[in-house]
């Protein structure tokens, strides 16, 4: 009897531990997505995923070039071939980050301009909706599982007191993913504002 009950209660955090792999990429997601929000300071994410289109095949920048950071505010991206240059700058002026690169030489930089007060406020408007769309993610996660827990109950796979932990469990899992979502927003914001 004992053997069943345990048996009973594994079912629903089974459930739960099969969405907690897809809400940690959810929270990786956004991690990569705020990194590429530009800050005050240069930062490779910025440009590293960039797509080239080089040769009629289309390429993130960095399996092109050498990125690095010479000075806060100051991109040097540094192409494995002089031909990948015109595709290379190509591609930066279609992102829209508000830079200009320039080419220098066998090399192109990429000086950052100061961020006005109004682009910032932008950019925090934009850190939020990402927030959102992140936090609608794992709510759709919490509801798949939840309507699997219900359909195992229907079963007879899970009992109705364990149907309501598992309910409870999901939200805690939920409140968790929730503030992590928040955590990183607040310090994207504060890079921001410095």
């Amino acid at each position: 009897m004992n053997f069943c009950y345990s048996k009973i209660i594994m079912e629903y955090k089974e459930i739960i531990n099969k969405i907690r792999p897809e809400v940690d990429k959810v929270i990786a997601f956004l991690e990569a997505d705020l990194s590429k929000i530009r800050t005050g300071r240069a930062n490779p994410s910025l440009v590293e995923d960039v797509v080239v289109d080089c040769f009629g095949q289309k390429f993130p920048l960095k399996q092109l070039a050498a990125i690095s950071i010479p000075e806060a505010k100051q991109i040097l991206i540094q192409p494995w071939d002089k031909s990948y240059i015109e595709g290379i700058v190509s591609a930066l002026q279609k992102t829209g980050t508000g830079a200009n690169p320039v080419v220098d030489r066998d090399a192109i930089r990429i000086n950052l301009p100061a961020m006005t007060e109004e682009y910032r406020k932008d950019l925090a408007r934009l850190i939020s909706e990402k927030q959102e769309q992140n936090r609608q993610t794992i709510r759709r996660w919490r509801e798949q599982a939840w309507e699997e827990i219900q359909e195992q109950t229907k079963a007879g796979k899970i009992r109705e007191d364990d149907k309501f932990r598992g309910k409870d469990d999901l939200q805690k899992l939920v409140d968790e993913y929730n503030k992590k979502i928040e955590d990183l927003g607040a310090k994207k914001i504060k890079e921001i504002s410095e």
